[in-house]
């Protein structure tokens, strides 16, 4: 009973903090949790204890614990390191996909593609996650998974103003994005790491400024001939 309690209190977390529910930085309210998932201190607290080791969460001494943060040092940070990452996840993923990899990775995308057609921003950014998630799997390097996992949470969470297109143009993109991950999965199926590595880094530079938008908000409205 509390295996399951567990488990299912750590996928509603990751569901949260991935969709912005719980905005980073945020401390986590132990008692509200505890009392919502049925988990007394100990294995809320293990809960607590997975999260940060995938880096969804800072255990604070004597504070509980914080949703990881999006400070301008981690966003300066993934914006260059996250090319070189996936590419090399790519590349690996292209050499050592097994079968029932790739066919969890096209059921993946077929609810992928239905989600964007539905146009729910929060269910494109989870599907987009666990596709590249998979992608990671793929690769089997023990080296490189914990940095692609802690780059796809703060890429999922950036990558709602993608997913949340504004006119018909950055509509466009989100089909895009959709079409270049069928792309990829055939550079899978035939261990085309050449090619799955030039279609990451596409990808990549599709949404790159889009998500960078994040950080970045538009200008507020300023009259310039009412200044002057």
């Amino acid at each position: 009973m509390i295996p399951a309690k567990k488990e299912d209190c750590r996928a509603e977390l990751v569901r949260r903090i991935l969709t912005l529910e719980i905005a980073p930085g945020s401390m986590l309210d132990e008692a509200a949790l505890s009392e919502e998932f049925g988990l007394s201190r100990t294995p809320l607290r293990e809960v607590y204890q997975s999260l940060a080791g995938d880096g969804y969460l800072a255990l604070l001494r004597n504070r509980g614990a914080k949703v990881s943060s999006m400070d301008l040092d981690s966003m300066r940070s993934f914006f260059q390191t996250a090319p070189m990452i996936y590419s090399a996840v790519g590349r690996l993923a292209a050499e050592n996909a097994t079968s029932a990899q790739l066919a969890e990775l096209r059921e993946v995308q077929y609810r992928f593609r239905k989600v964007c057609e539905g146009g729910e921003t929060r269910e494109m950014a989870i599907y987009n996650h666990r596709f590249h998630e998979i992608i990671g799997e793929m690769a089997g390097s023990v080296y490189l998974a914990p940095s692609l996992r802690r780059l796809l949470i703060d890429h999922t969470r950036m990558s709602q103003k993608f997913y949340k297109p504004v006119n018909s143009k950055e509509r466009l993109l989100v089909w895009d994005a959709c079409d270049q991950h069928d792309a990829m999965i055939v550079a899978i199926e035939n261990n085309d790491a050449e090619a799955m590595v030039k279609l990451t880094l596409e990808h990549w530079e599709l949404s790159r400024n889009r998500i960078e938008k994040f950080s970045r908000p538009d200008p507020l409205d300023f009259d310039l001939e009412q200044a002057g």
